[in-house]
């Protein structure tokens, strides 16, 4: 009976034993697989970790075409903003074996802000490189503020198909206190300032705030009229609607001095006489992308509280 007793002891021991045994590498499995999670977490985290530019450090070390993208809608918190835009300029005017540098553009316009930044940067860039030609490449559209900053450049590419100009000012609004009178819809818009709900579309614009937006309108279209003036020279073929906001294809841009010839950006690499290219435009990895999305939403959605204002648009 005791020996029985001495072996159940034994088998219910070794049991307990496999168990935290067991358990112990269920554990360590875990750590195991906790650390290797972080660590794959962390090296992603790294690899993304800053802004970079295409192309290798070898390809850099030769003779080269610097080409910076200029993608979409011109507009602080997108893709193709001021800072990122000049970033990448600078750095394909600094590269000492860049033998030219070239703007290759696809973008409706966006903010006058935004594109008179980019316009100032590339005359000061081409003042302190005399030595490095600088050039607008259009491809499907550059218009608005498009072509404000591709106006700074030495010289101008499209297609003949692309579409060119736009050499104007908007900014969009609508009014339906008609309609809301209607319906019963009280307008309960409460402002400090008189005439701080000026484009508000519950209400009627007046005599004096409407010459005051045309005003502004004006003012901001002669500087975009005078940049491209200042830009293109004695190229341009003025005629009384070049600068109402009609666009152009290519090649009639070219016929008018918007545009200087047809061609790419291999058009410029067999003119410059290197075929190599390196792409100097500055790319968001995903967690900057997120933050600066966080932040734009966020200031968005306290502008739309304190209603700040129209959006205006070079168009």
């Amino acid at each position: 009976m005791s020996d029985n007793n001495g072996r159940e002891w034994q088998i219910l021991e070794k049991a307990v034993m496999a168990s935290v045994d067991e358990q112990r590498k269920a554990r360590r499995w875990s750590i195991v697989f906790k650390v290797l999670t972080f660590a794959y977490i962390l090296a992603i985290i790294i690899m993304v970790s800053s802004p970079s530019k295409h192309g290798s450090k070898a390809t850099e070390s030769s003779d080269h075409i610097a080409v910076v993208e200029l993608n979409g809608e011109i507009a602080d918190g997108k893709d193709a903003n001021a800072d990122d835009i000049i970033s990448g300029l600078t750095d394909a005017f600094e590269a000492k074996n860049s033998k030219a540098v070239v703007l290759r553009i696809n973008s409706p316009g966006g903010s006058p802000v935004q594109s008179g930044y980019v316009y100032e940067a590339i005359r000061q860039l081409r003042t302190k490189y005399p030595n490095k030609k600088m050039y607008a490449v259009i491809t499907d559209i550059g218009a608005s503020g498009a072509y404000y900053i591709a106006a700074a450049a030495d010289q101008i590419y499209v297609s003949p198909a692309s579409l060119v100009g736009s050499i104007g000012v908007i900014m969009q609004g609508f009014g339906v206190q008609n309609l809301a009178q209607k319906i019963g819809v009280e307008d309960r818009t409460m402002t400090a300032g008189s005439h701080k709900a000026i484009m508000n579309p519950m209400a009627a614009i007046s005599p004096q705030e409407k010459a005051h937006v045309q005003k502004l309108l004006d003012t901001i279209h002669q500087q975009f009229i005078t940049a491209v003036k200042q830009g293109r020279g004695q190229r341009l073929k003025e005629t009384p609607e070049m600068f109402s906001g009609l666009f152009w294809t290519g090649q009639q841009a070219v016929e008018l001095g918007l545009a200087d010839s047809f061609g790419s950006v291999k058009t410029v690499a067999k003119l410059i006489g290197t075929e190599e290219q390196v792409n100097y435009t500055q790319s968001k990895n995903p967690m900057d992308n997120l933050i600066r999305k966080l932040g734009v939403t966020m200031g968005e959605t306290v502008a739309a509280k304190l209603d700040l204002g129209s959006e205006l648009k070079v168009r």
